[in-house]
């Protein structure tokens, strides 16, 4: 029996390949694996399908208001430490413009010789480089709201990321946020270039609801991805010794916020040491004025030395959609540790007015947000424990864990400690509560 499974990655062709014997016996065990795997699929399909249709249909259902209705959210399936992706991909899914944009696109067919004018699905032993970002993560969104099944298997969409993201190649457990950024920013080039021939930035032009004015460019033309979650930071620096002060603008898809040194110790929202930390007070921090300290000396233009001086962020322009990172993940000298502490965060009506840098030129709902999806961390370290995503959908909050989707309520949401938020601007008026 060979009882060993060696993956490499080839860095000339950007293959994957497996240490063979000069027999090639991994290769023949691989095949006969397959071809076992292949008929009891074959065998099995028309039991399972009829299971499935009726599993599907009675775990589906749920009682509200004395009648009945049905789940229609799906999940996804764990490939192997890979609840960092599909929590990421859950909260996505919520994001309604987002998401709408992505399954509009018209589907690329992925022409490959004998597979020409075939849509193909991969596996992540193929070698194939004509692989689309885009095209993936459009399949996976359309697959996770169409209630047909319990739970969706991203393999495709995963052998993509192995692709082009060597960062996340392997089975070990990775940082949310991460992924998050790659995952956006990969989204976002790709889009600007197009696919197969195909240029999807047209698409953005075309698309009346994001207009202009509500773009923001990152390393280059704007797509859906600056377009909602693209924001600009004005950062100020003042020279202590002279005065100078230095101003330069920042565009943002996220903020990373840091959670104050004096609530770190306090891990629940019934602790009664103190006060519990908010999200305002992370706001806070993030855009008070900071006096740099000896590592980060401001060079002066006109000192014409690096000097002592004061920095503060304020924003100079809000995105559609607020992704608000609490960095709950700090170095130490030998691990990085994790800051376990509560953050308390509003449902709705974030108003995010006293952090512009020119509020009386917004309007009064445009500075209002409200919560779509929270990223949640559980464990000790970045490098282990468990990701899930709480989220909402059409009224109704929804608790993502990997392939089981369960209902849940707003005092369940508002107890979790969150690592990423979700906030979606308001459009219309609709109370008066406020952080």
């Amino acid at each position: 029996m060979l009882a060993f499974r060696v993956l490499n990655t080839d860095y000339r062709c950007d293959d994957f390949v497996v240490n063979d014997t000069k027999l090639g016996l991994v290769q023949k065990v691989r095949e006969h694996l397959q071809n076992l795997e292949n008929s009891a699929f074959t065998a099995d399909r028309h039991r399972k399908r009829k299971l499935l249709e009726n599993s599907t249909l009675n775990s589906k259902l749920l009682k509200v208001n004395g009648s009945t209705t049905a789940i229609c959210a799906t999940g996804l399936r764990n490939l192997g430490n890979t609840c960092f992706m599909n929590a990421i991909l859950q909260s996505l899914s919520n994001i309604e413009q987002f998401c709408c944009y992505f399954k509009e696109l018209p589907a690329v067919e992925l022409r490959n010789g004998k597979t020409a004018g075939r849509r193909t699905y991969h596996t992540r032993s193929q070698g194939d480089n004509n692989v689309s970002l885009v095209e993936e993560f459009r399949k996976t969104l359309c697959a996770l709201w169409q209630g047909s099944q319990t739970a969706f298997s991203p393999e495709s969409l995963f052998y993509v990321v192995w692709k082009i993201m060597p960062n996340f190649r392997g089975y070990q457990q990775q940082d949310a946020h991460e992924f998050m950024r790659y995952l956006l920013d990969h989204l976002h080039l790709e889009l600007q270039g197009g696919f197969n021939g195909v240029s999807r930035s047209a698409i953005l032009q075309e698309n009346s609801t994001l207009s202009a004015s509500n773009k923001c460019c990152i390393n280059g033309a704007s797509t859906v991805v600056t377009a909602i979650f693209g924001g600009i930071l004005q950062n100020e620096v003042n020279c202590l010794i002279c005065g100078t002060e230095s101003r330069k603008f920042d565009p943002f898809l996220d903020l990373s916020l840091d959670i104050p040194s004096q609530f770190r110790s306090k891990r629940s929202k019934n602790q009664e040491n103190g006060p519990v930390c908010s999200l305002r007070d992370c706001l806070r921090s993030f855009t008070d004025l900071e006096e740099l300290d000896e590592t980060e000396l401001y060079m002066c233009h006109k000192c014409k030395k690096k000097q002592k001086s004061t920095k503060k962020f304020w924003i100079q322009k809000l995105p559609k959609v607020l992704c608000l990172h609490l960095k709950r993940f700090h170095w130490t000298a030998y691990l990085r540790n994790k800051v376990d502490t509560y953050v308390e965060f509003p449902l709705r009506g974030l108003d995010m007015k006293c952090y512009l840098l020119e509020p009386e030129n917004s309007g009064p709902e445009s500075c209002l947000y409200d919560l779509a999806a929270v990223v949640v961390h559980h464990g000790s370290g970045v490098g282990s424990g468990h990701y899930t995503a709480y989220a909402t959908h059409e009224g109704r909050w929804f608790h993502f864990n990997d392939s089981t989707v369960t209902l849940t309520d707003e005092e369940t949401v508002v107890k979790a400690k969150a690592y990423i938020l979700f906030y979606v601007e308001r459009q219309a008026k609709a109370g008066s509560d406020k952080l």
